[in-house]
């Protein structure tokens, strides 16, 4: 049985269906690109986004038939809020990379509360004060999944799924519920909140697709990504390298012990929820990526595209000792330093364009190294292999350089976005297209493997990082 999945990104909206032998297929995309109006704001069209989200999930069951069920994968922590009559959106969507809620954030932290501004809750806060500030209309308010959900069903169903919940800002620490007190805080009420739910399981009707499939999985895209590499054991971990990157390790019923963040910079997360029962992890979080490269390619000029940065690193057999820090929006886990920059060493006058593509390669593959060590430390467990998708796992340059700094076998998903598979076992699983967790973890075939053929010097890395510390200070000093 198939199932269909709708995944939004940051930037796009996709629809693609999941076969019951792990093959996606009948893809279809377009996008779906935020504004930025002013330097730190990030703003999108929920219209636009919920109107694409339907048209293209259409396009592709015309083209490939009935489905058993649907699922949603999202896009974390951005935030709608919308006329519950009429379904209209009250203002912009606020893309989780918004800023505009900084100050807030501040004022709470000195108030005992602690909300970082990439979460929904001060966005969603900003929304109703701009659209109800004496919180007397029946609105509705929710992130990206809530808000697909409620235009599939025709507005009959107001849901998220713990995955979301978990990175509002608003759940309750042990996931069992919206907390009272931070809700109490912002003047945020729980009516206007969706229902708390499974993120596999039937929830109502698709109702705005050709033969009302039930919808069956809600689970954001970091989440979704895990599920989709088979990471669904103990111990078992992913990364995904796109414009930013994160780690995300599978732990099991128990949460970390740790309450926001742990000793060496992770976060508790729900990785999912089935049958009322939590399944936990932890995320390690790069903020530079795939953007570093993008800088290689827009501003330098290094490079024509993002594939040309494997073909350049490899016209030399190392870096002459040149080291990149991609520190471009600061260094997030382990450091969390906000006044980081990016930096580059041991220039010569004999370095060359290969040696800064191929630094630029190896510096974001050793900051993958970081994520690993600081979630393995965080979760007190050993990771055996690393699976990987997103854009940069199709540069076997950054590949073997990863490989290297992480000491481990690096095994590439098979499908450059793992997304849209997760959310398709997770609505598969929910109406029998597979069994059980062991089905989806059997399902996992890499497109290739990759094993370590030498060892990347750490030490001498950990001393580039210190290097690019504080360099601005009061932006250094800033914690959430």
């Amino acid at each position: 049985m198939t199932v269909l999945v709708v995944d939004i990104g940051t930037s796009s909206v996709r629809a693609a269906v999941v076969r019951d032998d792990a093959s996606v297929d009948h893809a279809h995309q377009a996008p779906l690109l935020p504004a930025t109006p002013a330097p730190g704001l990030v703003e999108f069209d929920p219209a636009a986004m919920a109107r694409l989200a339907v048209e293209l999930a259409t396009a592709v069951l015309d083209a490939a038939g009935p489905v058993a069920a649907v699922g949603i994968a999202n896009q974390r922590s951005s935030a709608v809020v919308w006329d519950r009559a009429t379904g209209e959106p009250v203002g912009p969507g606020l893309g989780w990379q918004d800023l505009r809620t900084v100050g807030r954030c501040l004022e709470l932290g000195g108030q005992g509360l602690r909300i970082a501004p990439n979460a929904s809750a001060t966005k969603l806060e900003h929304l109703l004060d701009a659209a109800d500030p004496a919180r007397e209309r029946d609105l509705c308010a929710g992130t990206v999944d809530s808000w697909i959900a409620w235009h599939l069903s025709g507005g009959a169903l107001h849901v998220t799924d713990a995955s979301n919940a978990a990175v509002t800002g608003l759940l309750r620490a042990d996931a069992s519920g919206w907390a009272p007190h931070v809700l109490e805080a912002l003047r945020i009420p729980e009516s206007a909140l969706p229902a708390v739910g499974d993120s596999t399981g039937l929830l109502g009707e698709a109702t705005a697709l050709p033969g009302s499939p039930p919808l069956a999985a809600l689970v954001g895209d970091q989440q979704a990504s895990l599920v989709g590499q088979g990471c669904v054991r103990r111990g078992m971990a992913k990364a995904t390298f796109g414009t930013g990157g994160m780690l995300d390790l599978c732990l099991g019923p128990e949460r970390p012990a740790f309450e926001t963040r742990g000793g060496s910079g992770t976060f508790p997360i729900v990785a999912w929820r089935a049958g009322g029962t939590t399944t936990w992890g932890v995320e390690a979080v790069m903020l530079s990526a795939g953007t570093a490269v993008e800088w290689l390619r827009d501003d330098l000029g290094l490079v024509a595209d993002a594939a040309e940065t494997h073909d350049v690193a490899a016209t030399c057999e190392d870096t002459a000792g040149v080291v990149f820090v991609p520190a471009l929006l600061g260094l997030g886990t382990p450091y969390w330093d906000h006044g980081a920059r990016g930096t580059l060493l041991g220039l010569s006058r004999g370095t060359g364009r290969a040696e800064v593509v191929r630094a630029v390669l190896e510096g974001v593959a050793h900051r993958g190294a970081d994520l690993l060590e600081a979630a393995e430390a965080d979760a007190g467990v050993e990771v055996g292999a690393l699976r990987v998708d997103g854009g940069m796992s199709a540069n076997s340059t950054f590949l073997a350089a990863l490989a290297r700094a992480t000491g481990r076998r690096v095994e590439v998903s098979p499908v450059p976005e793992a997304t849209t598979l997760g959310a398709g076992f997770l609505a598969g699983l929910a109406v029998g297209t597979w069994d059980g967790w062991d089905d989806v973890a059997d399902a996992w075939s890499p497109r290739t493997v990759v094993e370590p053929d030498g060892s990347a010097d750490r030490d001498r890395w950990r001393e580039a990082c210190a290097r690019t510390r504080a360099w601005i200070p009061e932006l250094s000093s800033i914690s959430f």
